[in-house]
């Protein structure tokens, strides 16, 4: 297997060489997609206010909290008013966003003037939360009604972070996402995250795959595969990777037997000519963990040296 330092190069940057400007833009396209937290909140009036932020997580399940973070702005260091607010009243609603919203959601993002209630500009509906002043978003997937626990200023310059630590004392879900066994669905969700630019990307369809995780059972690593499929010319790193969840191989019984019953003609057809096997073999190996076959593939692998 190639080494990936050997298949890319790379262009390195010191971010305190960086204008604040640029340094944003590489730190917002880099790390992507986001997911986006349409955060409602309200002053000291009781006006609501509604903006979205990409900077933004689950960090712990007990307790239950998010952060997001409402950064100054870069034109002039001034504070948002999500952040003002926040600081005057201590909750917040944590809104998901669907494809079906993000038209609005952009349009909430606009820099309205203090007073201003971006639900009637974005055209969002607020419904009232059970445990919090700020309104949720009727439409959103998803709600999380929040206490502020803490707001942690990073610093004061143009362009800089303040964390909104934020306990959630109350989840909603829309009953369309949900899976019978009382899970989100993914697939049903139909979130979008946030990328660099203008760009976002839709979590469904093609976009969602699923990677079992290693976590009942300790994979093998992939440091410790057969060296023949370790150097292979046709697997690549996430194929040996793939391999590699295994604990161990399959054993020589359940090999003999794929090899006589799936792969006879393949052997037929390169008889006395090993390498032109082997090739064959890992190419078809590849076409087995693509589809998802793992196990098999891991069969037809071993094959080569079968007896």
């Amino acid at each position: 297997m190639k080494e990936m330092s050997s298949e890319h190069s790379h262009v390195s940057f010191d971010p305190k060489a960086l204008e604040t400007r640029v340094l944003h833009g590489l730190l917002l396209g880099g790390i992507a997609p986001r997911p986006i937290a349409l955060a409602s909140t309200i002053d000291a009036q009781g006006r609501p206010n509604l903006a979205p932020f990409s900077y933004f997580n689950v960090f712990s399940a007990a307790p239950p909290v998010v952060i997001f973070s409402p950064a100054r702005r870069g034109r002039d260091g001034s504070t948002k008013h999500t952040y003002e607010n926040v600081k005057v009243v201590a909750e917040v609603v944590i809104n998901l966003v669907d494809f079906d919203m993000v038209h609005a959601c952009s349009l909430a993002s606009s820099d309205f003037a203090e007073g201003v209630d971006e639900f009637k500009k974005s055209g969002l509906t607020p419904l009232p939360a059970d445990c919090v002043r700020p309104p949720r978003v009727a439409e959103s997937p998803v709600s999380l009604e929040c206490r502020v626990m803490r707001v942690e200023d990073l610093a004061e310059a143009p362009g800089a972070g303040s964390l909104v630590v934020c306990e959630v004392l109350r989840m909603h879900f829309r009953s369309d996402v949900m899976a019978t066994d009382a899970s989100v669905d993914p697939w049903k969700l139909d979130l979008v995250g946030r990328c660099g630019g203008n760009a976002y990307v839709r979590a469904s369809g093609e976009a969602l795959f699923e990677v079992p995780k290693p976590l009942t059972v300790v994979g093998m690593g992939v440091d410790e595969l057969p060296e023949d499929i370790r150097q292979s010319t046709v697997l690549t790193g996430a194929d040996l990777a793939q391999l590699a969840t295994f604990a161990e191989c399959p054993d020589e019984t359940e090999v003999n037997e794929h090899k006589l019953m799936e792969l006879a003609d393949l052997f037929m057809t390169h008889e006395g000519a090993g390498a032109a096997l082997e090739l064959a073999l890992h190419q078809q190996a590849q076409r087995e963990i693509h589809n998802g076959d793992v196990n098999r593939a891991w069969k037809t692998l071993l094959a080569f040296n079968a007896g």
